[in-house]
């Protein structure tokens, strides 16, 4: 290559324009560098610039097989976390990391605005916080939508996280989930803190000294050995350490995914709490939670010898169906109860209902609603019934009906009549 044409580099580039806006000639110019004069009179005209370059082809990525999926799960769920999409596109094949599907998942959403709080941390056994959170969920994606609450309680110093779908916010459900939440961790908090949910704050003292709590819960904590403690007022996000885990469980676990009814709920929030929640680094802490946890556990108060058993006494209207209800649920008296207000005392596990005194029938607790509890020796009519009728219609327990064979009439005739 002739030396007017070789090619020259930046460095004597930017040492030719220098000199020639110090002055010098291109002649001067020319001699000092090596260069010749047209080469030089070149690179004055055209001056310092960018290099051009040809546009790469984009290459392949490991994310990019998964986009759409990742963009249709995003699109119709928002807060599904990373981590969760991350096990999803893994179970199709997927071998790249975490990072990948972050930064692409940072294209399609926009980020969170950022929330400064202040940290508190607690003693390993020193508190657990305690809450209810509303979902609404369509069983087996079809029928009416239910409104379920998921109890959760968490340690302060591990993270944690117990938690159980449930139909009910009442005392006992709520006393219920303390002790097999106890009875899991294998011990007890010295302290738990609430929100001021009605079930365990009744509110603040006419005297301003101090909060009124539920007497149960109280009886409940002597038995158990912690001190119940409500939240500041207006101040729920003293009790952060259970309100993020709501968002959490509801984008990681909740969304996208299908149940056939409550107990389905809880056997996959069981197996999502053993196998995602409660095995993964927190964000906060840095460790393990179960890990971490069985460190805490050590300084937890033992259990006590026996479970608690709150006592709750409610009065309750006897239907025409020969049932009273309690939380929803209906449970038999005898037949031939007299009076038509009753005694009921509920507790965790057990319905106890008493005429003038004297126990009459005892029922173990339902879970659900409009769920029916028909004890063996009630509902002789209904008996009677498929016994004169046994090719008719089977009845539910409890259910009155509109016909009645005529055997029936002669029966409850011979009864008024006193004849046997």
């Amino acid at each position: 290559m002739p030396v007017g044409e070789r090619v020259v580099r930046l460095k004597e580039w930017i040492m030719i324009l220098e000199l020639h806006r110090q002055g010098l000639s291109v002649s001067a110019i020319a001699e000092r560098t090596g260069h010749d004069r047209k080469t030089v009179r070149k690179y004055i005209r055209e001056g310092l610039a960018a290099p051009q370059y040809k546009p790469r082809n984009p290459r392949p990525t490991v994310i990019e097989p998964y986009e759409a999926y990742l963009r249709e799960r995003v699109t119709a769920w928002p807060e599904l976390t990373g981590e969760r999409l991350l096990r999803e596109i893994r179970s199709q094949g997927y071998t790249g990391g975490r990072t990948a599907v972050n930064d692409f998942l940072r294209t399609v959403r926009p980020p969170p605005a950022p929330v400064f709080e202040v940290r508190f941390e607690t003693p390993p056994g020193e508190q657990a916080q305690v809450d209810f959170a509303e979902f609404k969920v369509c069983f087996g994606n079809q029928g009416p939508v239910h409104r379920v609450w998921l109890f959760a309680m968490v340690l302060g110093h591990s993270r944690y996280l117990w938690g159980q779908f449930v139909l009910h916010q009442d005392l006992p459900t709520v006393l219920r989930c303390h002790m097999e939440a106890f009875a899991h961790f294998g011990g007890v908090p010295r302290e738990i803190l609430y929100d001021r949910m009605k079930t365990a704050v009744l509110g603040e003292a006419d005297s301003g000294e101090g909060i009124v709590y539920n007497a149960k819960l109280l009886a409940c904590g002597a038995h158990y050995g912690f001190l119940p403690r409500a939240c500041q007022a207006y101040r729920a996000k003293t009790k952060g350490k259970v309100e993020r885990p709501y968002r959490y469980i509801r984008a990681d676990f909740f969304m996208a995914r299908s149940f056939e009814d409550i107990d389905d709920m809880n056997r996959q929030l069981r197996h999502w709490l053993d196998t995602v929640a409660n095995v993964r680094c927190h964000g906060t802490t840095g460790r393990i939670v179960i890990e971490h946890f069985h460190e805490e556990r050590p300084q937890l108060q033992p259990l006590p010898a026996g479970r608690f058993d709150a006592v709750l006494r409610i009065e309750r209207r006897v239907s025409h169906e020969g049932c009273v209800s309690v939380g929803g649920n209906y449970y038999s008296v005898p037949d031939g109860t007299r009076k038509r207000i009753l005694d009921v005392e509920t507790t965790p596990d057990t319905i106890r209902i008493f005429e003038d005194g004297a126990l009459i029938a005892t029922h173990a607790r339902l879970e659900g609603r409009r769920e029916r509890s028909i004890l063996a020796g009630h509902r002789l009519l209904q008996r009677i019934m498929q016994r004169e009728n046994p090719d008719g219609i089977e009845l539910p327990p409890g259910h009155a009906v509109a016909q009645r064979p005529l055997a029936v009439y002669d029966f409850i005739g011979r009864q008024i009549g006193g004849q046997r």
